[in-house]
């Protein structure tokens, strides 16, 4: 109990503001979990958003080695990670839409060429860099930069969700049928597959590369054993998000363990216990 009051009184405590920039950085990040996480459940595309996650470290260790070699001074790795993202995401998409049959395979090579071109220009970067801060992530180094940036983004998918949403939510649940009511299923997928690529950057910041994939599905995952429709699945997920990212954080510091980590393995446990709770229901029901 004095670790849980300790706590407290850090995130309140004016001499530990980076746990208040943890805190709003898990509540600004939550809406992009539940939002995009359920589109990307419900498209069932969480493998190639797993794929651009994983990618944008080529662009991190290429803006790193550009920056510490004075090729290109004061580069920041984010602006390389999002050029990887969003070409990434131009390719998986593309090849998604036009060649069904080596979709895999095309994910695959992204997701492990990322990684490898990531590898090798930080072993070449002079000075020592981690990749493990960039796989893992750490919340508590979050900056305000970053959470005016997860906060601007929040704002223009709620916008786009709000805006475009009967056209979302067509397209994830019927793309042939939206395509003969004319709607642009193409366009529609690949500026969810965009808008995913620049949020999975800036959402590494918060559980790292390797974890980001998990909390764009959980979540949304943990809120479709009880939405009615797509729009209750981004609320529950939210919410579930913004649950698992506060317990998380609030773990992870009274028992000294890496945050990230602990959010997604809390996320992890309540959404086994839910589909496990779930599938006892069904089988008592049949």
């Amino acid at each position: 109990m004095s670790e849980l009051i300790g706590f407290f009184e850090a995130l309140l405590s004016p001499d530990f503001p980076f746990v208040r920039h943890a805190f709003f950085a898990g509540v600004l990040s939550s809406v992009l979990f539940g939002v995009l996480g359920s589109v990307v459940t419900v498209k069932r595309i969480a493998g190639l958003a797993g794929a651009i996650s994983h990618a944008v470290l080529g662009g991190i260790g290429i803006s790193l080695y550009l920056s510490a070699t004075g090729l290109v001074p004061n580069l920041s790795p984010m602006a390389g990670a999002i050029v990887f993202a969003l070409l990434s995401a131009l390719v998986i998409g593309t090849v998604s839409l036009k060649s069904k049959q080596r979709e895999d395979t095309v994910i695959q090579a992204i997701w492990a060429i990322g990684m490898s071109i990531g590898v090798l220009f930080m072993a070449k970067t002079p000075g020592y860099t981690d990749p493990s801060s960039y796989l893992f992530g750490n919340i508590l180094l979050i900056s305000t930069q970053d959470l005016i940036m997860l906060l601007v983004l929040d704002i223009i998918v709620i916008l786009l969700a709000w805006y475009f949403y009967p056209q979302i939510e067509a397209t994830s649940f019927d793309e042939e049928f939206s395509q003969v009511r004319g709607i642009p299923t193409r366009l529609v997928f690949l500026v969810i597959l965009a808008i995913t690529a620049v949020a999975v950057v800036l959402l590494q910041t918060f559980v790292g590369i390797v974890m980001v994939i998990a909390m764009l599905t959980i979540p949304a995952g943990t809120a479709g054993f009880g939405a009615r429709n797509l729009v209750s699945m981004m609320v529950g997920s939210t919410l579930f998000a913004l649950l698992f990212s506060f317990t998380g954080l609030a773990a992870g510091w009274m028992l000294d363990l890496p945050v990230g980590a602990m959010v997604v393995v809390i996320a992890g446990a309540f959404f086994l216990g839910r589909s496990a709770g779930h599938l006892i229901r069904m089988r008592r029901s049949t």
